[in-house]
């Protein structure tokens, strides 16, 4: 048999995408997850907002220990401007680590509730953002530390011998 011109040609449909069925069990597991991220998130903020007090407080502290202990006086005034800045950066850096954690218990307790799977990628998103930022900043604190180590030895080596 012959093929016209005016027949269409039967493409194969392509296989339907695998779908993921989250077991009532699974559920479990995320629902307890969700509750413990959302604990560990509130006790971030609360650590958050103690160590940028304690960095804006900083240059008070080291005045009272001036008083107390005249070896702080002979430090440069400036140094605990510096101090009081590097701590505030890090506390700016360390609020998304709760941050992210927060809103994955959010999307994820709000994804199940509704069964609403949109919302629970969005949770995994945030999920992903967590690891991800705990990835970099140990990525980072490896590589100080070999800094570290290598200036270290290097140091040693030089000693006189």
């Amino acid at each position: 048999m012959e093929t016209t011109e005016n027949e269409a040609v039967v493409q194969p449909t392509p296989p339907p995408e695998p779908v993921l069925v989250i077991t009532a069990e699974a559920q479990y597991y995320l629902r307890e997850t969700a509750k413990w991220a959302n604990f560990l998130a509130i006790v971030g903020f609360i650590l958050c907002a103690l160590f940028l007090i304690m960095a804006l407080c900083m240059s008070a502290v080291f005045a009272v220990l001036g008083r107390l202990a005249p070896v702080y006086n002979q430090l440069p005034s400036g140094l605990f401007t510096v101090f009081s800045v590097l701590f505030i950066l890090l506390d700016v850096l360390y609020f998304f680590f709760p941050y992210y954690l927060y809103q994955f218990a959010g999307k994820a307790k709000k994804g199940l509730f509704m069964a609403n799977s949109q919302v629970m990628t969005e949770a995994f998103s945030k999920l992903k953002s967590f690891f991800k930022l705990c990835g970099i900043v140990t990525i980072v604190m490896l590589c100080i530390y070999a800094l570290e180590i290598i200036g270290i030895i290097s140091a040693i080596s030089m000693l006189p011998h």
